[in-house]
C-alpha cells in the first residue's frame, strides 16, 4: 500500500477536473454552433487515450516520445503523477504542475468567458 503518499492525488484529482471541466464547457458551447466539433472530438479522444500512458508504463517509451508527451500532452504528466503516488509511493512534485494549473484555469476561464458570451444565442441555435 502507497501510505500517505496515496493522498497526493487529491491536488491532481482536482487539477485534472479542473481541465476537464473547462474543457468540456468550451467544447460544449462551441459545439452548439459548430456541429462538427462532436464528431471531431470522437475521433481526437481515442488517440488522446493511446498517446497517455494510461495502460502502459512510461519507461517502455522511447526518449524521443517521452518528450513529446511531456510537451504536447498535459494529461500525461498528471496520469504520470497518479502512477507515482500509487504504485511508488511518492508524493507529486506540486512544482512540475504549474504550468498544467495556468492551462487549467486558462481552459476555465476561458471556457465560461465563451458561454457566458454565447448563452443567448445558443437558444436560438439549439
Amino acid at each position: 500500500f502507497p501510505g500517505w503518499a496515496v493522498l497526493g492525488v487529491v491536488p491532481l484529482l482536482l487539477l485534472q477536473q479542473t481541465m476537464a471541466l473547462g474543457l468540456g464547457v468550451l467544447l460544449g458551447t462551441l459545439n452548439v454552433f459548430f456541429r462538427d466539433i462532436g464528431q471531431f472530438m470522437g475521433i481526437v479522444l481515442p488517440f488522446w487515450f493511446w498517446l497517455t500512458p494510461i495502460v502502459y508504463p512510461r519507461s517502455i517509451l522511447p526518449d524521443w516520445a517521452v518528450r513529446l508527451q511531456e510537451n504536447w500532452n498535459p494529461m500525461a504528466a498528471i496520469i504520470v503523477g497518479y502512477q507515482e503516488a500509487i504504485l511508488a509511493g511518492s508524493w507529486p512534485d506540486p512544482f512540475r504542475y504549474a504550468g498544467h494549473t495556468a492551462l487549467a484555469l486558462l481552459l476555465l476561464g476561458g471556457g465560461f468567458f465563451v458561454f457566458r458570451r454565447m448563452v443567448g444565442e445558443m437558444v436560438d441555435e439549439l
